[in-house]
């Protein structure tokens, strides 16, 4: 199973956990098995059929471009993170 690591900002959907195992061979795919396992955190993550804009996907140390057909291996380390804003 992938790792999928969760920031903080989403872990109340998680049950506070930091990480979380989920299967599938798309980013898309792990989505939706989270969202069996969470239910609440596909909208978190997904926004008129892709990634929210707000959210980018390292996976391996990677940041991702496929958005959700990116393919993922059963050993992946997945993090979800949310883009930064602001600035001075």
């Amino acid at each position: 199973m992938a790792s999928v690591f969760i920031p903080a900002l989403m872990r109340k959907l998680t049950g506070g956990r930091d990480r979380v195992t989920a299967t599938g061979r798309t980013v898309g795919q792990i989505i939706d098995n989270l969202e069996s396992q969470f239910p609440g955190i596909r909208a978190q993550l997904i926004d008129g059929g892709d990634l929210k804009a707000s959210l980018a996907v390292s996976i391996n140390g990677e940041m991702a471009t496929g958005g959700l057909l990116e393919p993922v291996d059963e050993t992946s380390d997945i993090y979800l993170v949310p883009a930064l804003s602001g600035g001075l």
